[in-house]
């Protein structure tokens, strides 16, 4: 039997069969019939408990006194410093490899004899239907062989040692056969349609790649202005291209007319063509890696500049602008890992199955994201906290002299299990933004339509956190997690929306159980995305219209202080305004009566959807080890629900201010959190947060830059 199996819109590597060409393999078509195999169990992970839990912040056999709830996030002077740290077991996940039975081919039936044939004329008798016999199915041939242990190795090797090079290139000649060895793997490449879309232009002229260097240049002056200055100081130091240090620089194009009007697989996706010359840069980098030399993609040029300069045709995208030259060394880690632009993504971050969100690595189950980032919270580091203490005593500098500001600079060494501990710089806030249901009860007096008006506000940069990151150097980033209008698409704007404002909670839960869960996943995913981008600090903000009703709910849950004491005026409403809000938190709470000890149940039925993606945020950045600056009263109740889902999460919360509303009040004393600013604020936005990061900063320069007596030779008392 012949199958005839038609190729999809797929890359096909240069030497294989073109696509849509018929394809012969009878066994790989055909369903075979195997012996049954004894199925092997494997143990089911064990879930992790969501519990409420009141009690301090642990630490890793902390040598610290022990923290009254009060003060349970941050940390004590200890009697006497811990010596030994506690080690942390890591799970080794072993996979057992079931070898498959071979096919067994049934034998052949015995031949029957012939039926009689009947008389002419006459009726055939009846009798009983034979079954149809059932036909074996031919055994299926062994698949095509990979390659050894050892080629495969190489294989995997190149691809984890390649780096992307800018510094230490040296200016050896590269011989012609080594650059022509380059090229042909790049040629190689797969492409959709087989359309080979590619060209590349070796350029080796002093002249033109002087040229070069002044168009990148430019435009790395123009990237420079668009940064916060927490980050314009980290690009300072870094060198992006090595365009006049290399002996050859190498412009791979894109073709996007080669082929013709119907290039196989560019029908509904014509960016297949630049995606196929990306194709061609990493076969071309990964074969410059096997030859030891080394590949700086630069991208700091305008495309249609460049194009002109080089004398392109105007038809061609450019895709890459490599440098390419012998090195002194390849480092272990990417430059700008070492530089700590940014960090490596886990692979587990990124693997999802069958659905978006439904994370699993091959062999291993599906992993709820609440229940991992839980799970990977941890206490503050006894050893590194016992250090920071004993350094705040030999620092030039009276014992407690800076008061909170070395309990923040001890938190921050446990927190990152360093002392000295990291600078907190760069920073970001995270302000998600979302509307209420409850708006129509007639608790505020701005219009539900400001969130989103405000949304663009922050974007353009017109808001007061904007004037207030601008001066400390901390990056916006918007969240749309729930705003009830449509927000057009917008640089800058992270649109992750749950759904379209929640529902009156007078009336019914403020959101599904499901739609909570996805919130908190936002704010996670949020702290992830912001670490990795090389963010040492996340700061909470929060933008939607009625959200203190919400916040003065969630806090007289957590708290169990009556409505009557902690709903505050928010946005300036007059008396009668105010009285109608209380008895609409009352009313809610009345009709839901929400249990603290289930407080994802509590933000579903009274909580809003920045307040969950607030909890993720706090979560995910306790559960990566990065301090968590709280805002006012919205953070607080927030940070009361992370609180309740993880009670060692508060160890990685600072709390940036007081505000003026009374629930912040009663959040702040319930979570043990000393406020650094009390200025009577009570916007929200990030803005108290923002003007407590330089606090924390200087707690944590303290540590590296101020002597010891001994180093400086300061007589103690």
């Amino acid at each position: 039997a012949v199958v005839v199996v038609v190729a999809a819109e797929l890359p096909e590597a240069a030497e294989a069969a073109e696509p849509g060409e018929p394809v012969e393999g009878p066994e790989a078509a055909v369903e075979v019939a195997e012996p049954a195999l004894v199925p092997v169990a494997e143990p089911e992970a064990e879930p992790v408990p969501v519990v409420a839990v009141e009690q301090p912040v642990a630490v890793e056999a902390a040598p610290a006194a022990v923290v009254a709830e009060a003060d349970v996030s941050v940390p004590q002077p200890p009697a006497e410093p811990a010596e030994q740290p506690v080690p942390e077991a890591e799970a080794e996940v072993v996979a057992e490899v079931v070898s498959e039975p071979e096919s067994v081919v049934p034998e052949q039936a015995p031949e029957q004899a012939p039926a009689p044939e009947p008389e002419p004329g006459a009726m055939p008798e009846p009798g009983p239907v034979s079954e149809p016999e059932e036909i074996p199915a031919p055994a299926r041939s062994a698949p095509a062989p990979g390659y050894d242990d050892a080629e495969r190795e190489a294989v995997l090797r190149v691809m984890r040692e390649r780096r992307d090079i800018r510094n230490g290139f040296r200016g050896d000649p590269i011989p012609h056969e080594v650059l022509l060895r380059v090229l042909e793997a790049a040629h190689t490449a797969p492409s959709v349609g087989h359309s080979q879309p590619w060209d590349f232009v070796v350029i080796r002229s002093a002249e033109t790649r002087s040229t070069m260097h002044e168009l990148a240049q430019r435009q790395r002056d123009a990237y420079a202005k668009t940064l916060p200055k927490g980050r314009a100081k980290q690009f300072k130091e870094l060198k992006i291209e090595a365009i006049l240090e290399t002996p050859v620089n190498i412009v791979v194009t894109a073709d996007p007319t080669r082929g013709g009007r119907h290039t196989l697989g560019r029908h509904t996706q014509p960016q297949m063509a630049p995606y196929s010359s990306a194709l061609a840069v990493e076969n071309l980098w990964l074969a410059a890696r096997a030859e030891g030399l080394g590949v700086g993609w630069v991208s700091f040029f305008d495309e249609r500049e460049m194009v002109r300069a080089l004398g392109l045709p105007e038809h061609l995208e450019v895709v890459a602008y490599l440098c390419v030259g012998y090195v002194d060394e390849f480092p272990e880690e990417p430059e700008l890992t070492q530089a700590g632009w940014s960090k490596r993504r886990p692979l587990s971050w990124v693997v999802h199955e069958e659905t978006y969100g439904r994370r699993a690595l091959p062999g291993e189950e599906p992993h709820d994201l609440l229940q991992e980032t839980v799970a990977n919270i941890r206490p503050l580091d006894a050893k590194a906290l016992g250090e920071a203490w004993e350094r705040q005593k030999r620092m030039t500098k009276p014992a407690g002299a800076l008061g909170m500001l070395e309990i923040i600079s001890a938190q921050l060494s446990g927190l990152s299990r360093v002392c000295p501990p990291p600078i907190p710089e760069p920073a970001a806030v995270a302000v998600f933004a979302g509307d209420h249901g409850v708006h129509a009860q007639g608790v505020t007096a701005w219009p539900q339509e400001v969130t989103g008006q405000m949304v663009a506000n922050f974007l353009g940069g017109g808001a007061v956190c904007n004037a207030f990151a601008h001066q400390v150097g901390a990056e916006v980033c918007v969240i749309d997690v729930g705003v009830a209008s449509e927000l057009p698409a917008t640089p800058g704007l992270l649109p992750r929306k749950v759904r379209p404002g929640t529902a009156d909670f007078t009336t019914g839960p403020a959101m599904t159980r499901e739609e909570t869960l996805a919130a908190i996943d936002v704010g996670i995913e949020t702290a992830r995305d912001l670490v990795a981008a090389g963010n040492r600090a996340l700061l909470t903000g929060e933008m939607g219209i009625a959200n203190t009703t919400v916040s003065s709910a969630l806090i007289s849950v957590f708290t169990g202080v009556d409505p009557g004491e902690i709903t505050g005026r928010g946005t300036g409403i007059n008396d009668e305004m105010h009285a109608r809000k209380v008895d609409v938190v009352r009313r809610a709470l009345e009709l839901h009566a929400p249990d603290p000890a289930d407080p994802v149940g509590v933000l579903a039925a009274v909580g809003g959807l920045e307040h969950a993606a607030m909890v993720g945020l706090i979560l995910g950045g306790a559960s990566l080890r990065t301090p968590v600056v709280l805002d006012g009263v919205s953070a607080g109740a927030a940070a009361l629900a992370a609180r309740a889902i993880a009670p060692e999460s508060l160890a990685a919360c600072i709390a940036g201010h007081r505000s003026a509303e009374p629930g912040h009040v009663a959040a702040l004393n319930k979570l043990g959190l000393r406020p650094l600013v009390d200025l009577d604020l009570r916007l929200g936005e990030g803005t108290g947060a923002l003007l407590a990061l330089p606090l924390v900063q200087s707690a944590a320069r303290a540590m590296h830059e101020v002597a010891t007596f001994d180093s400086a030779g300061v007589t103690e008392k």
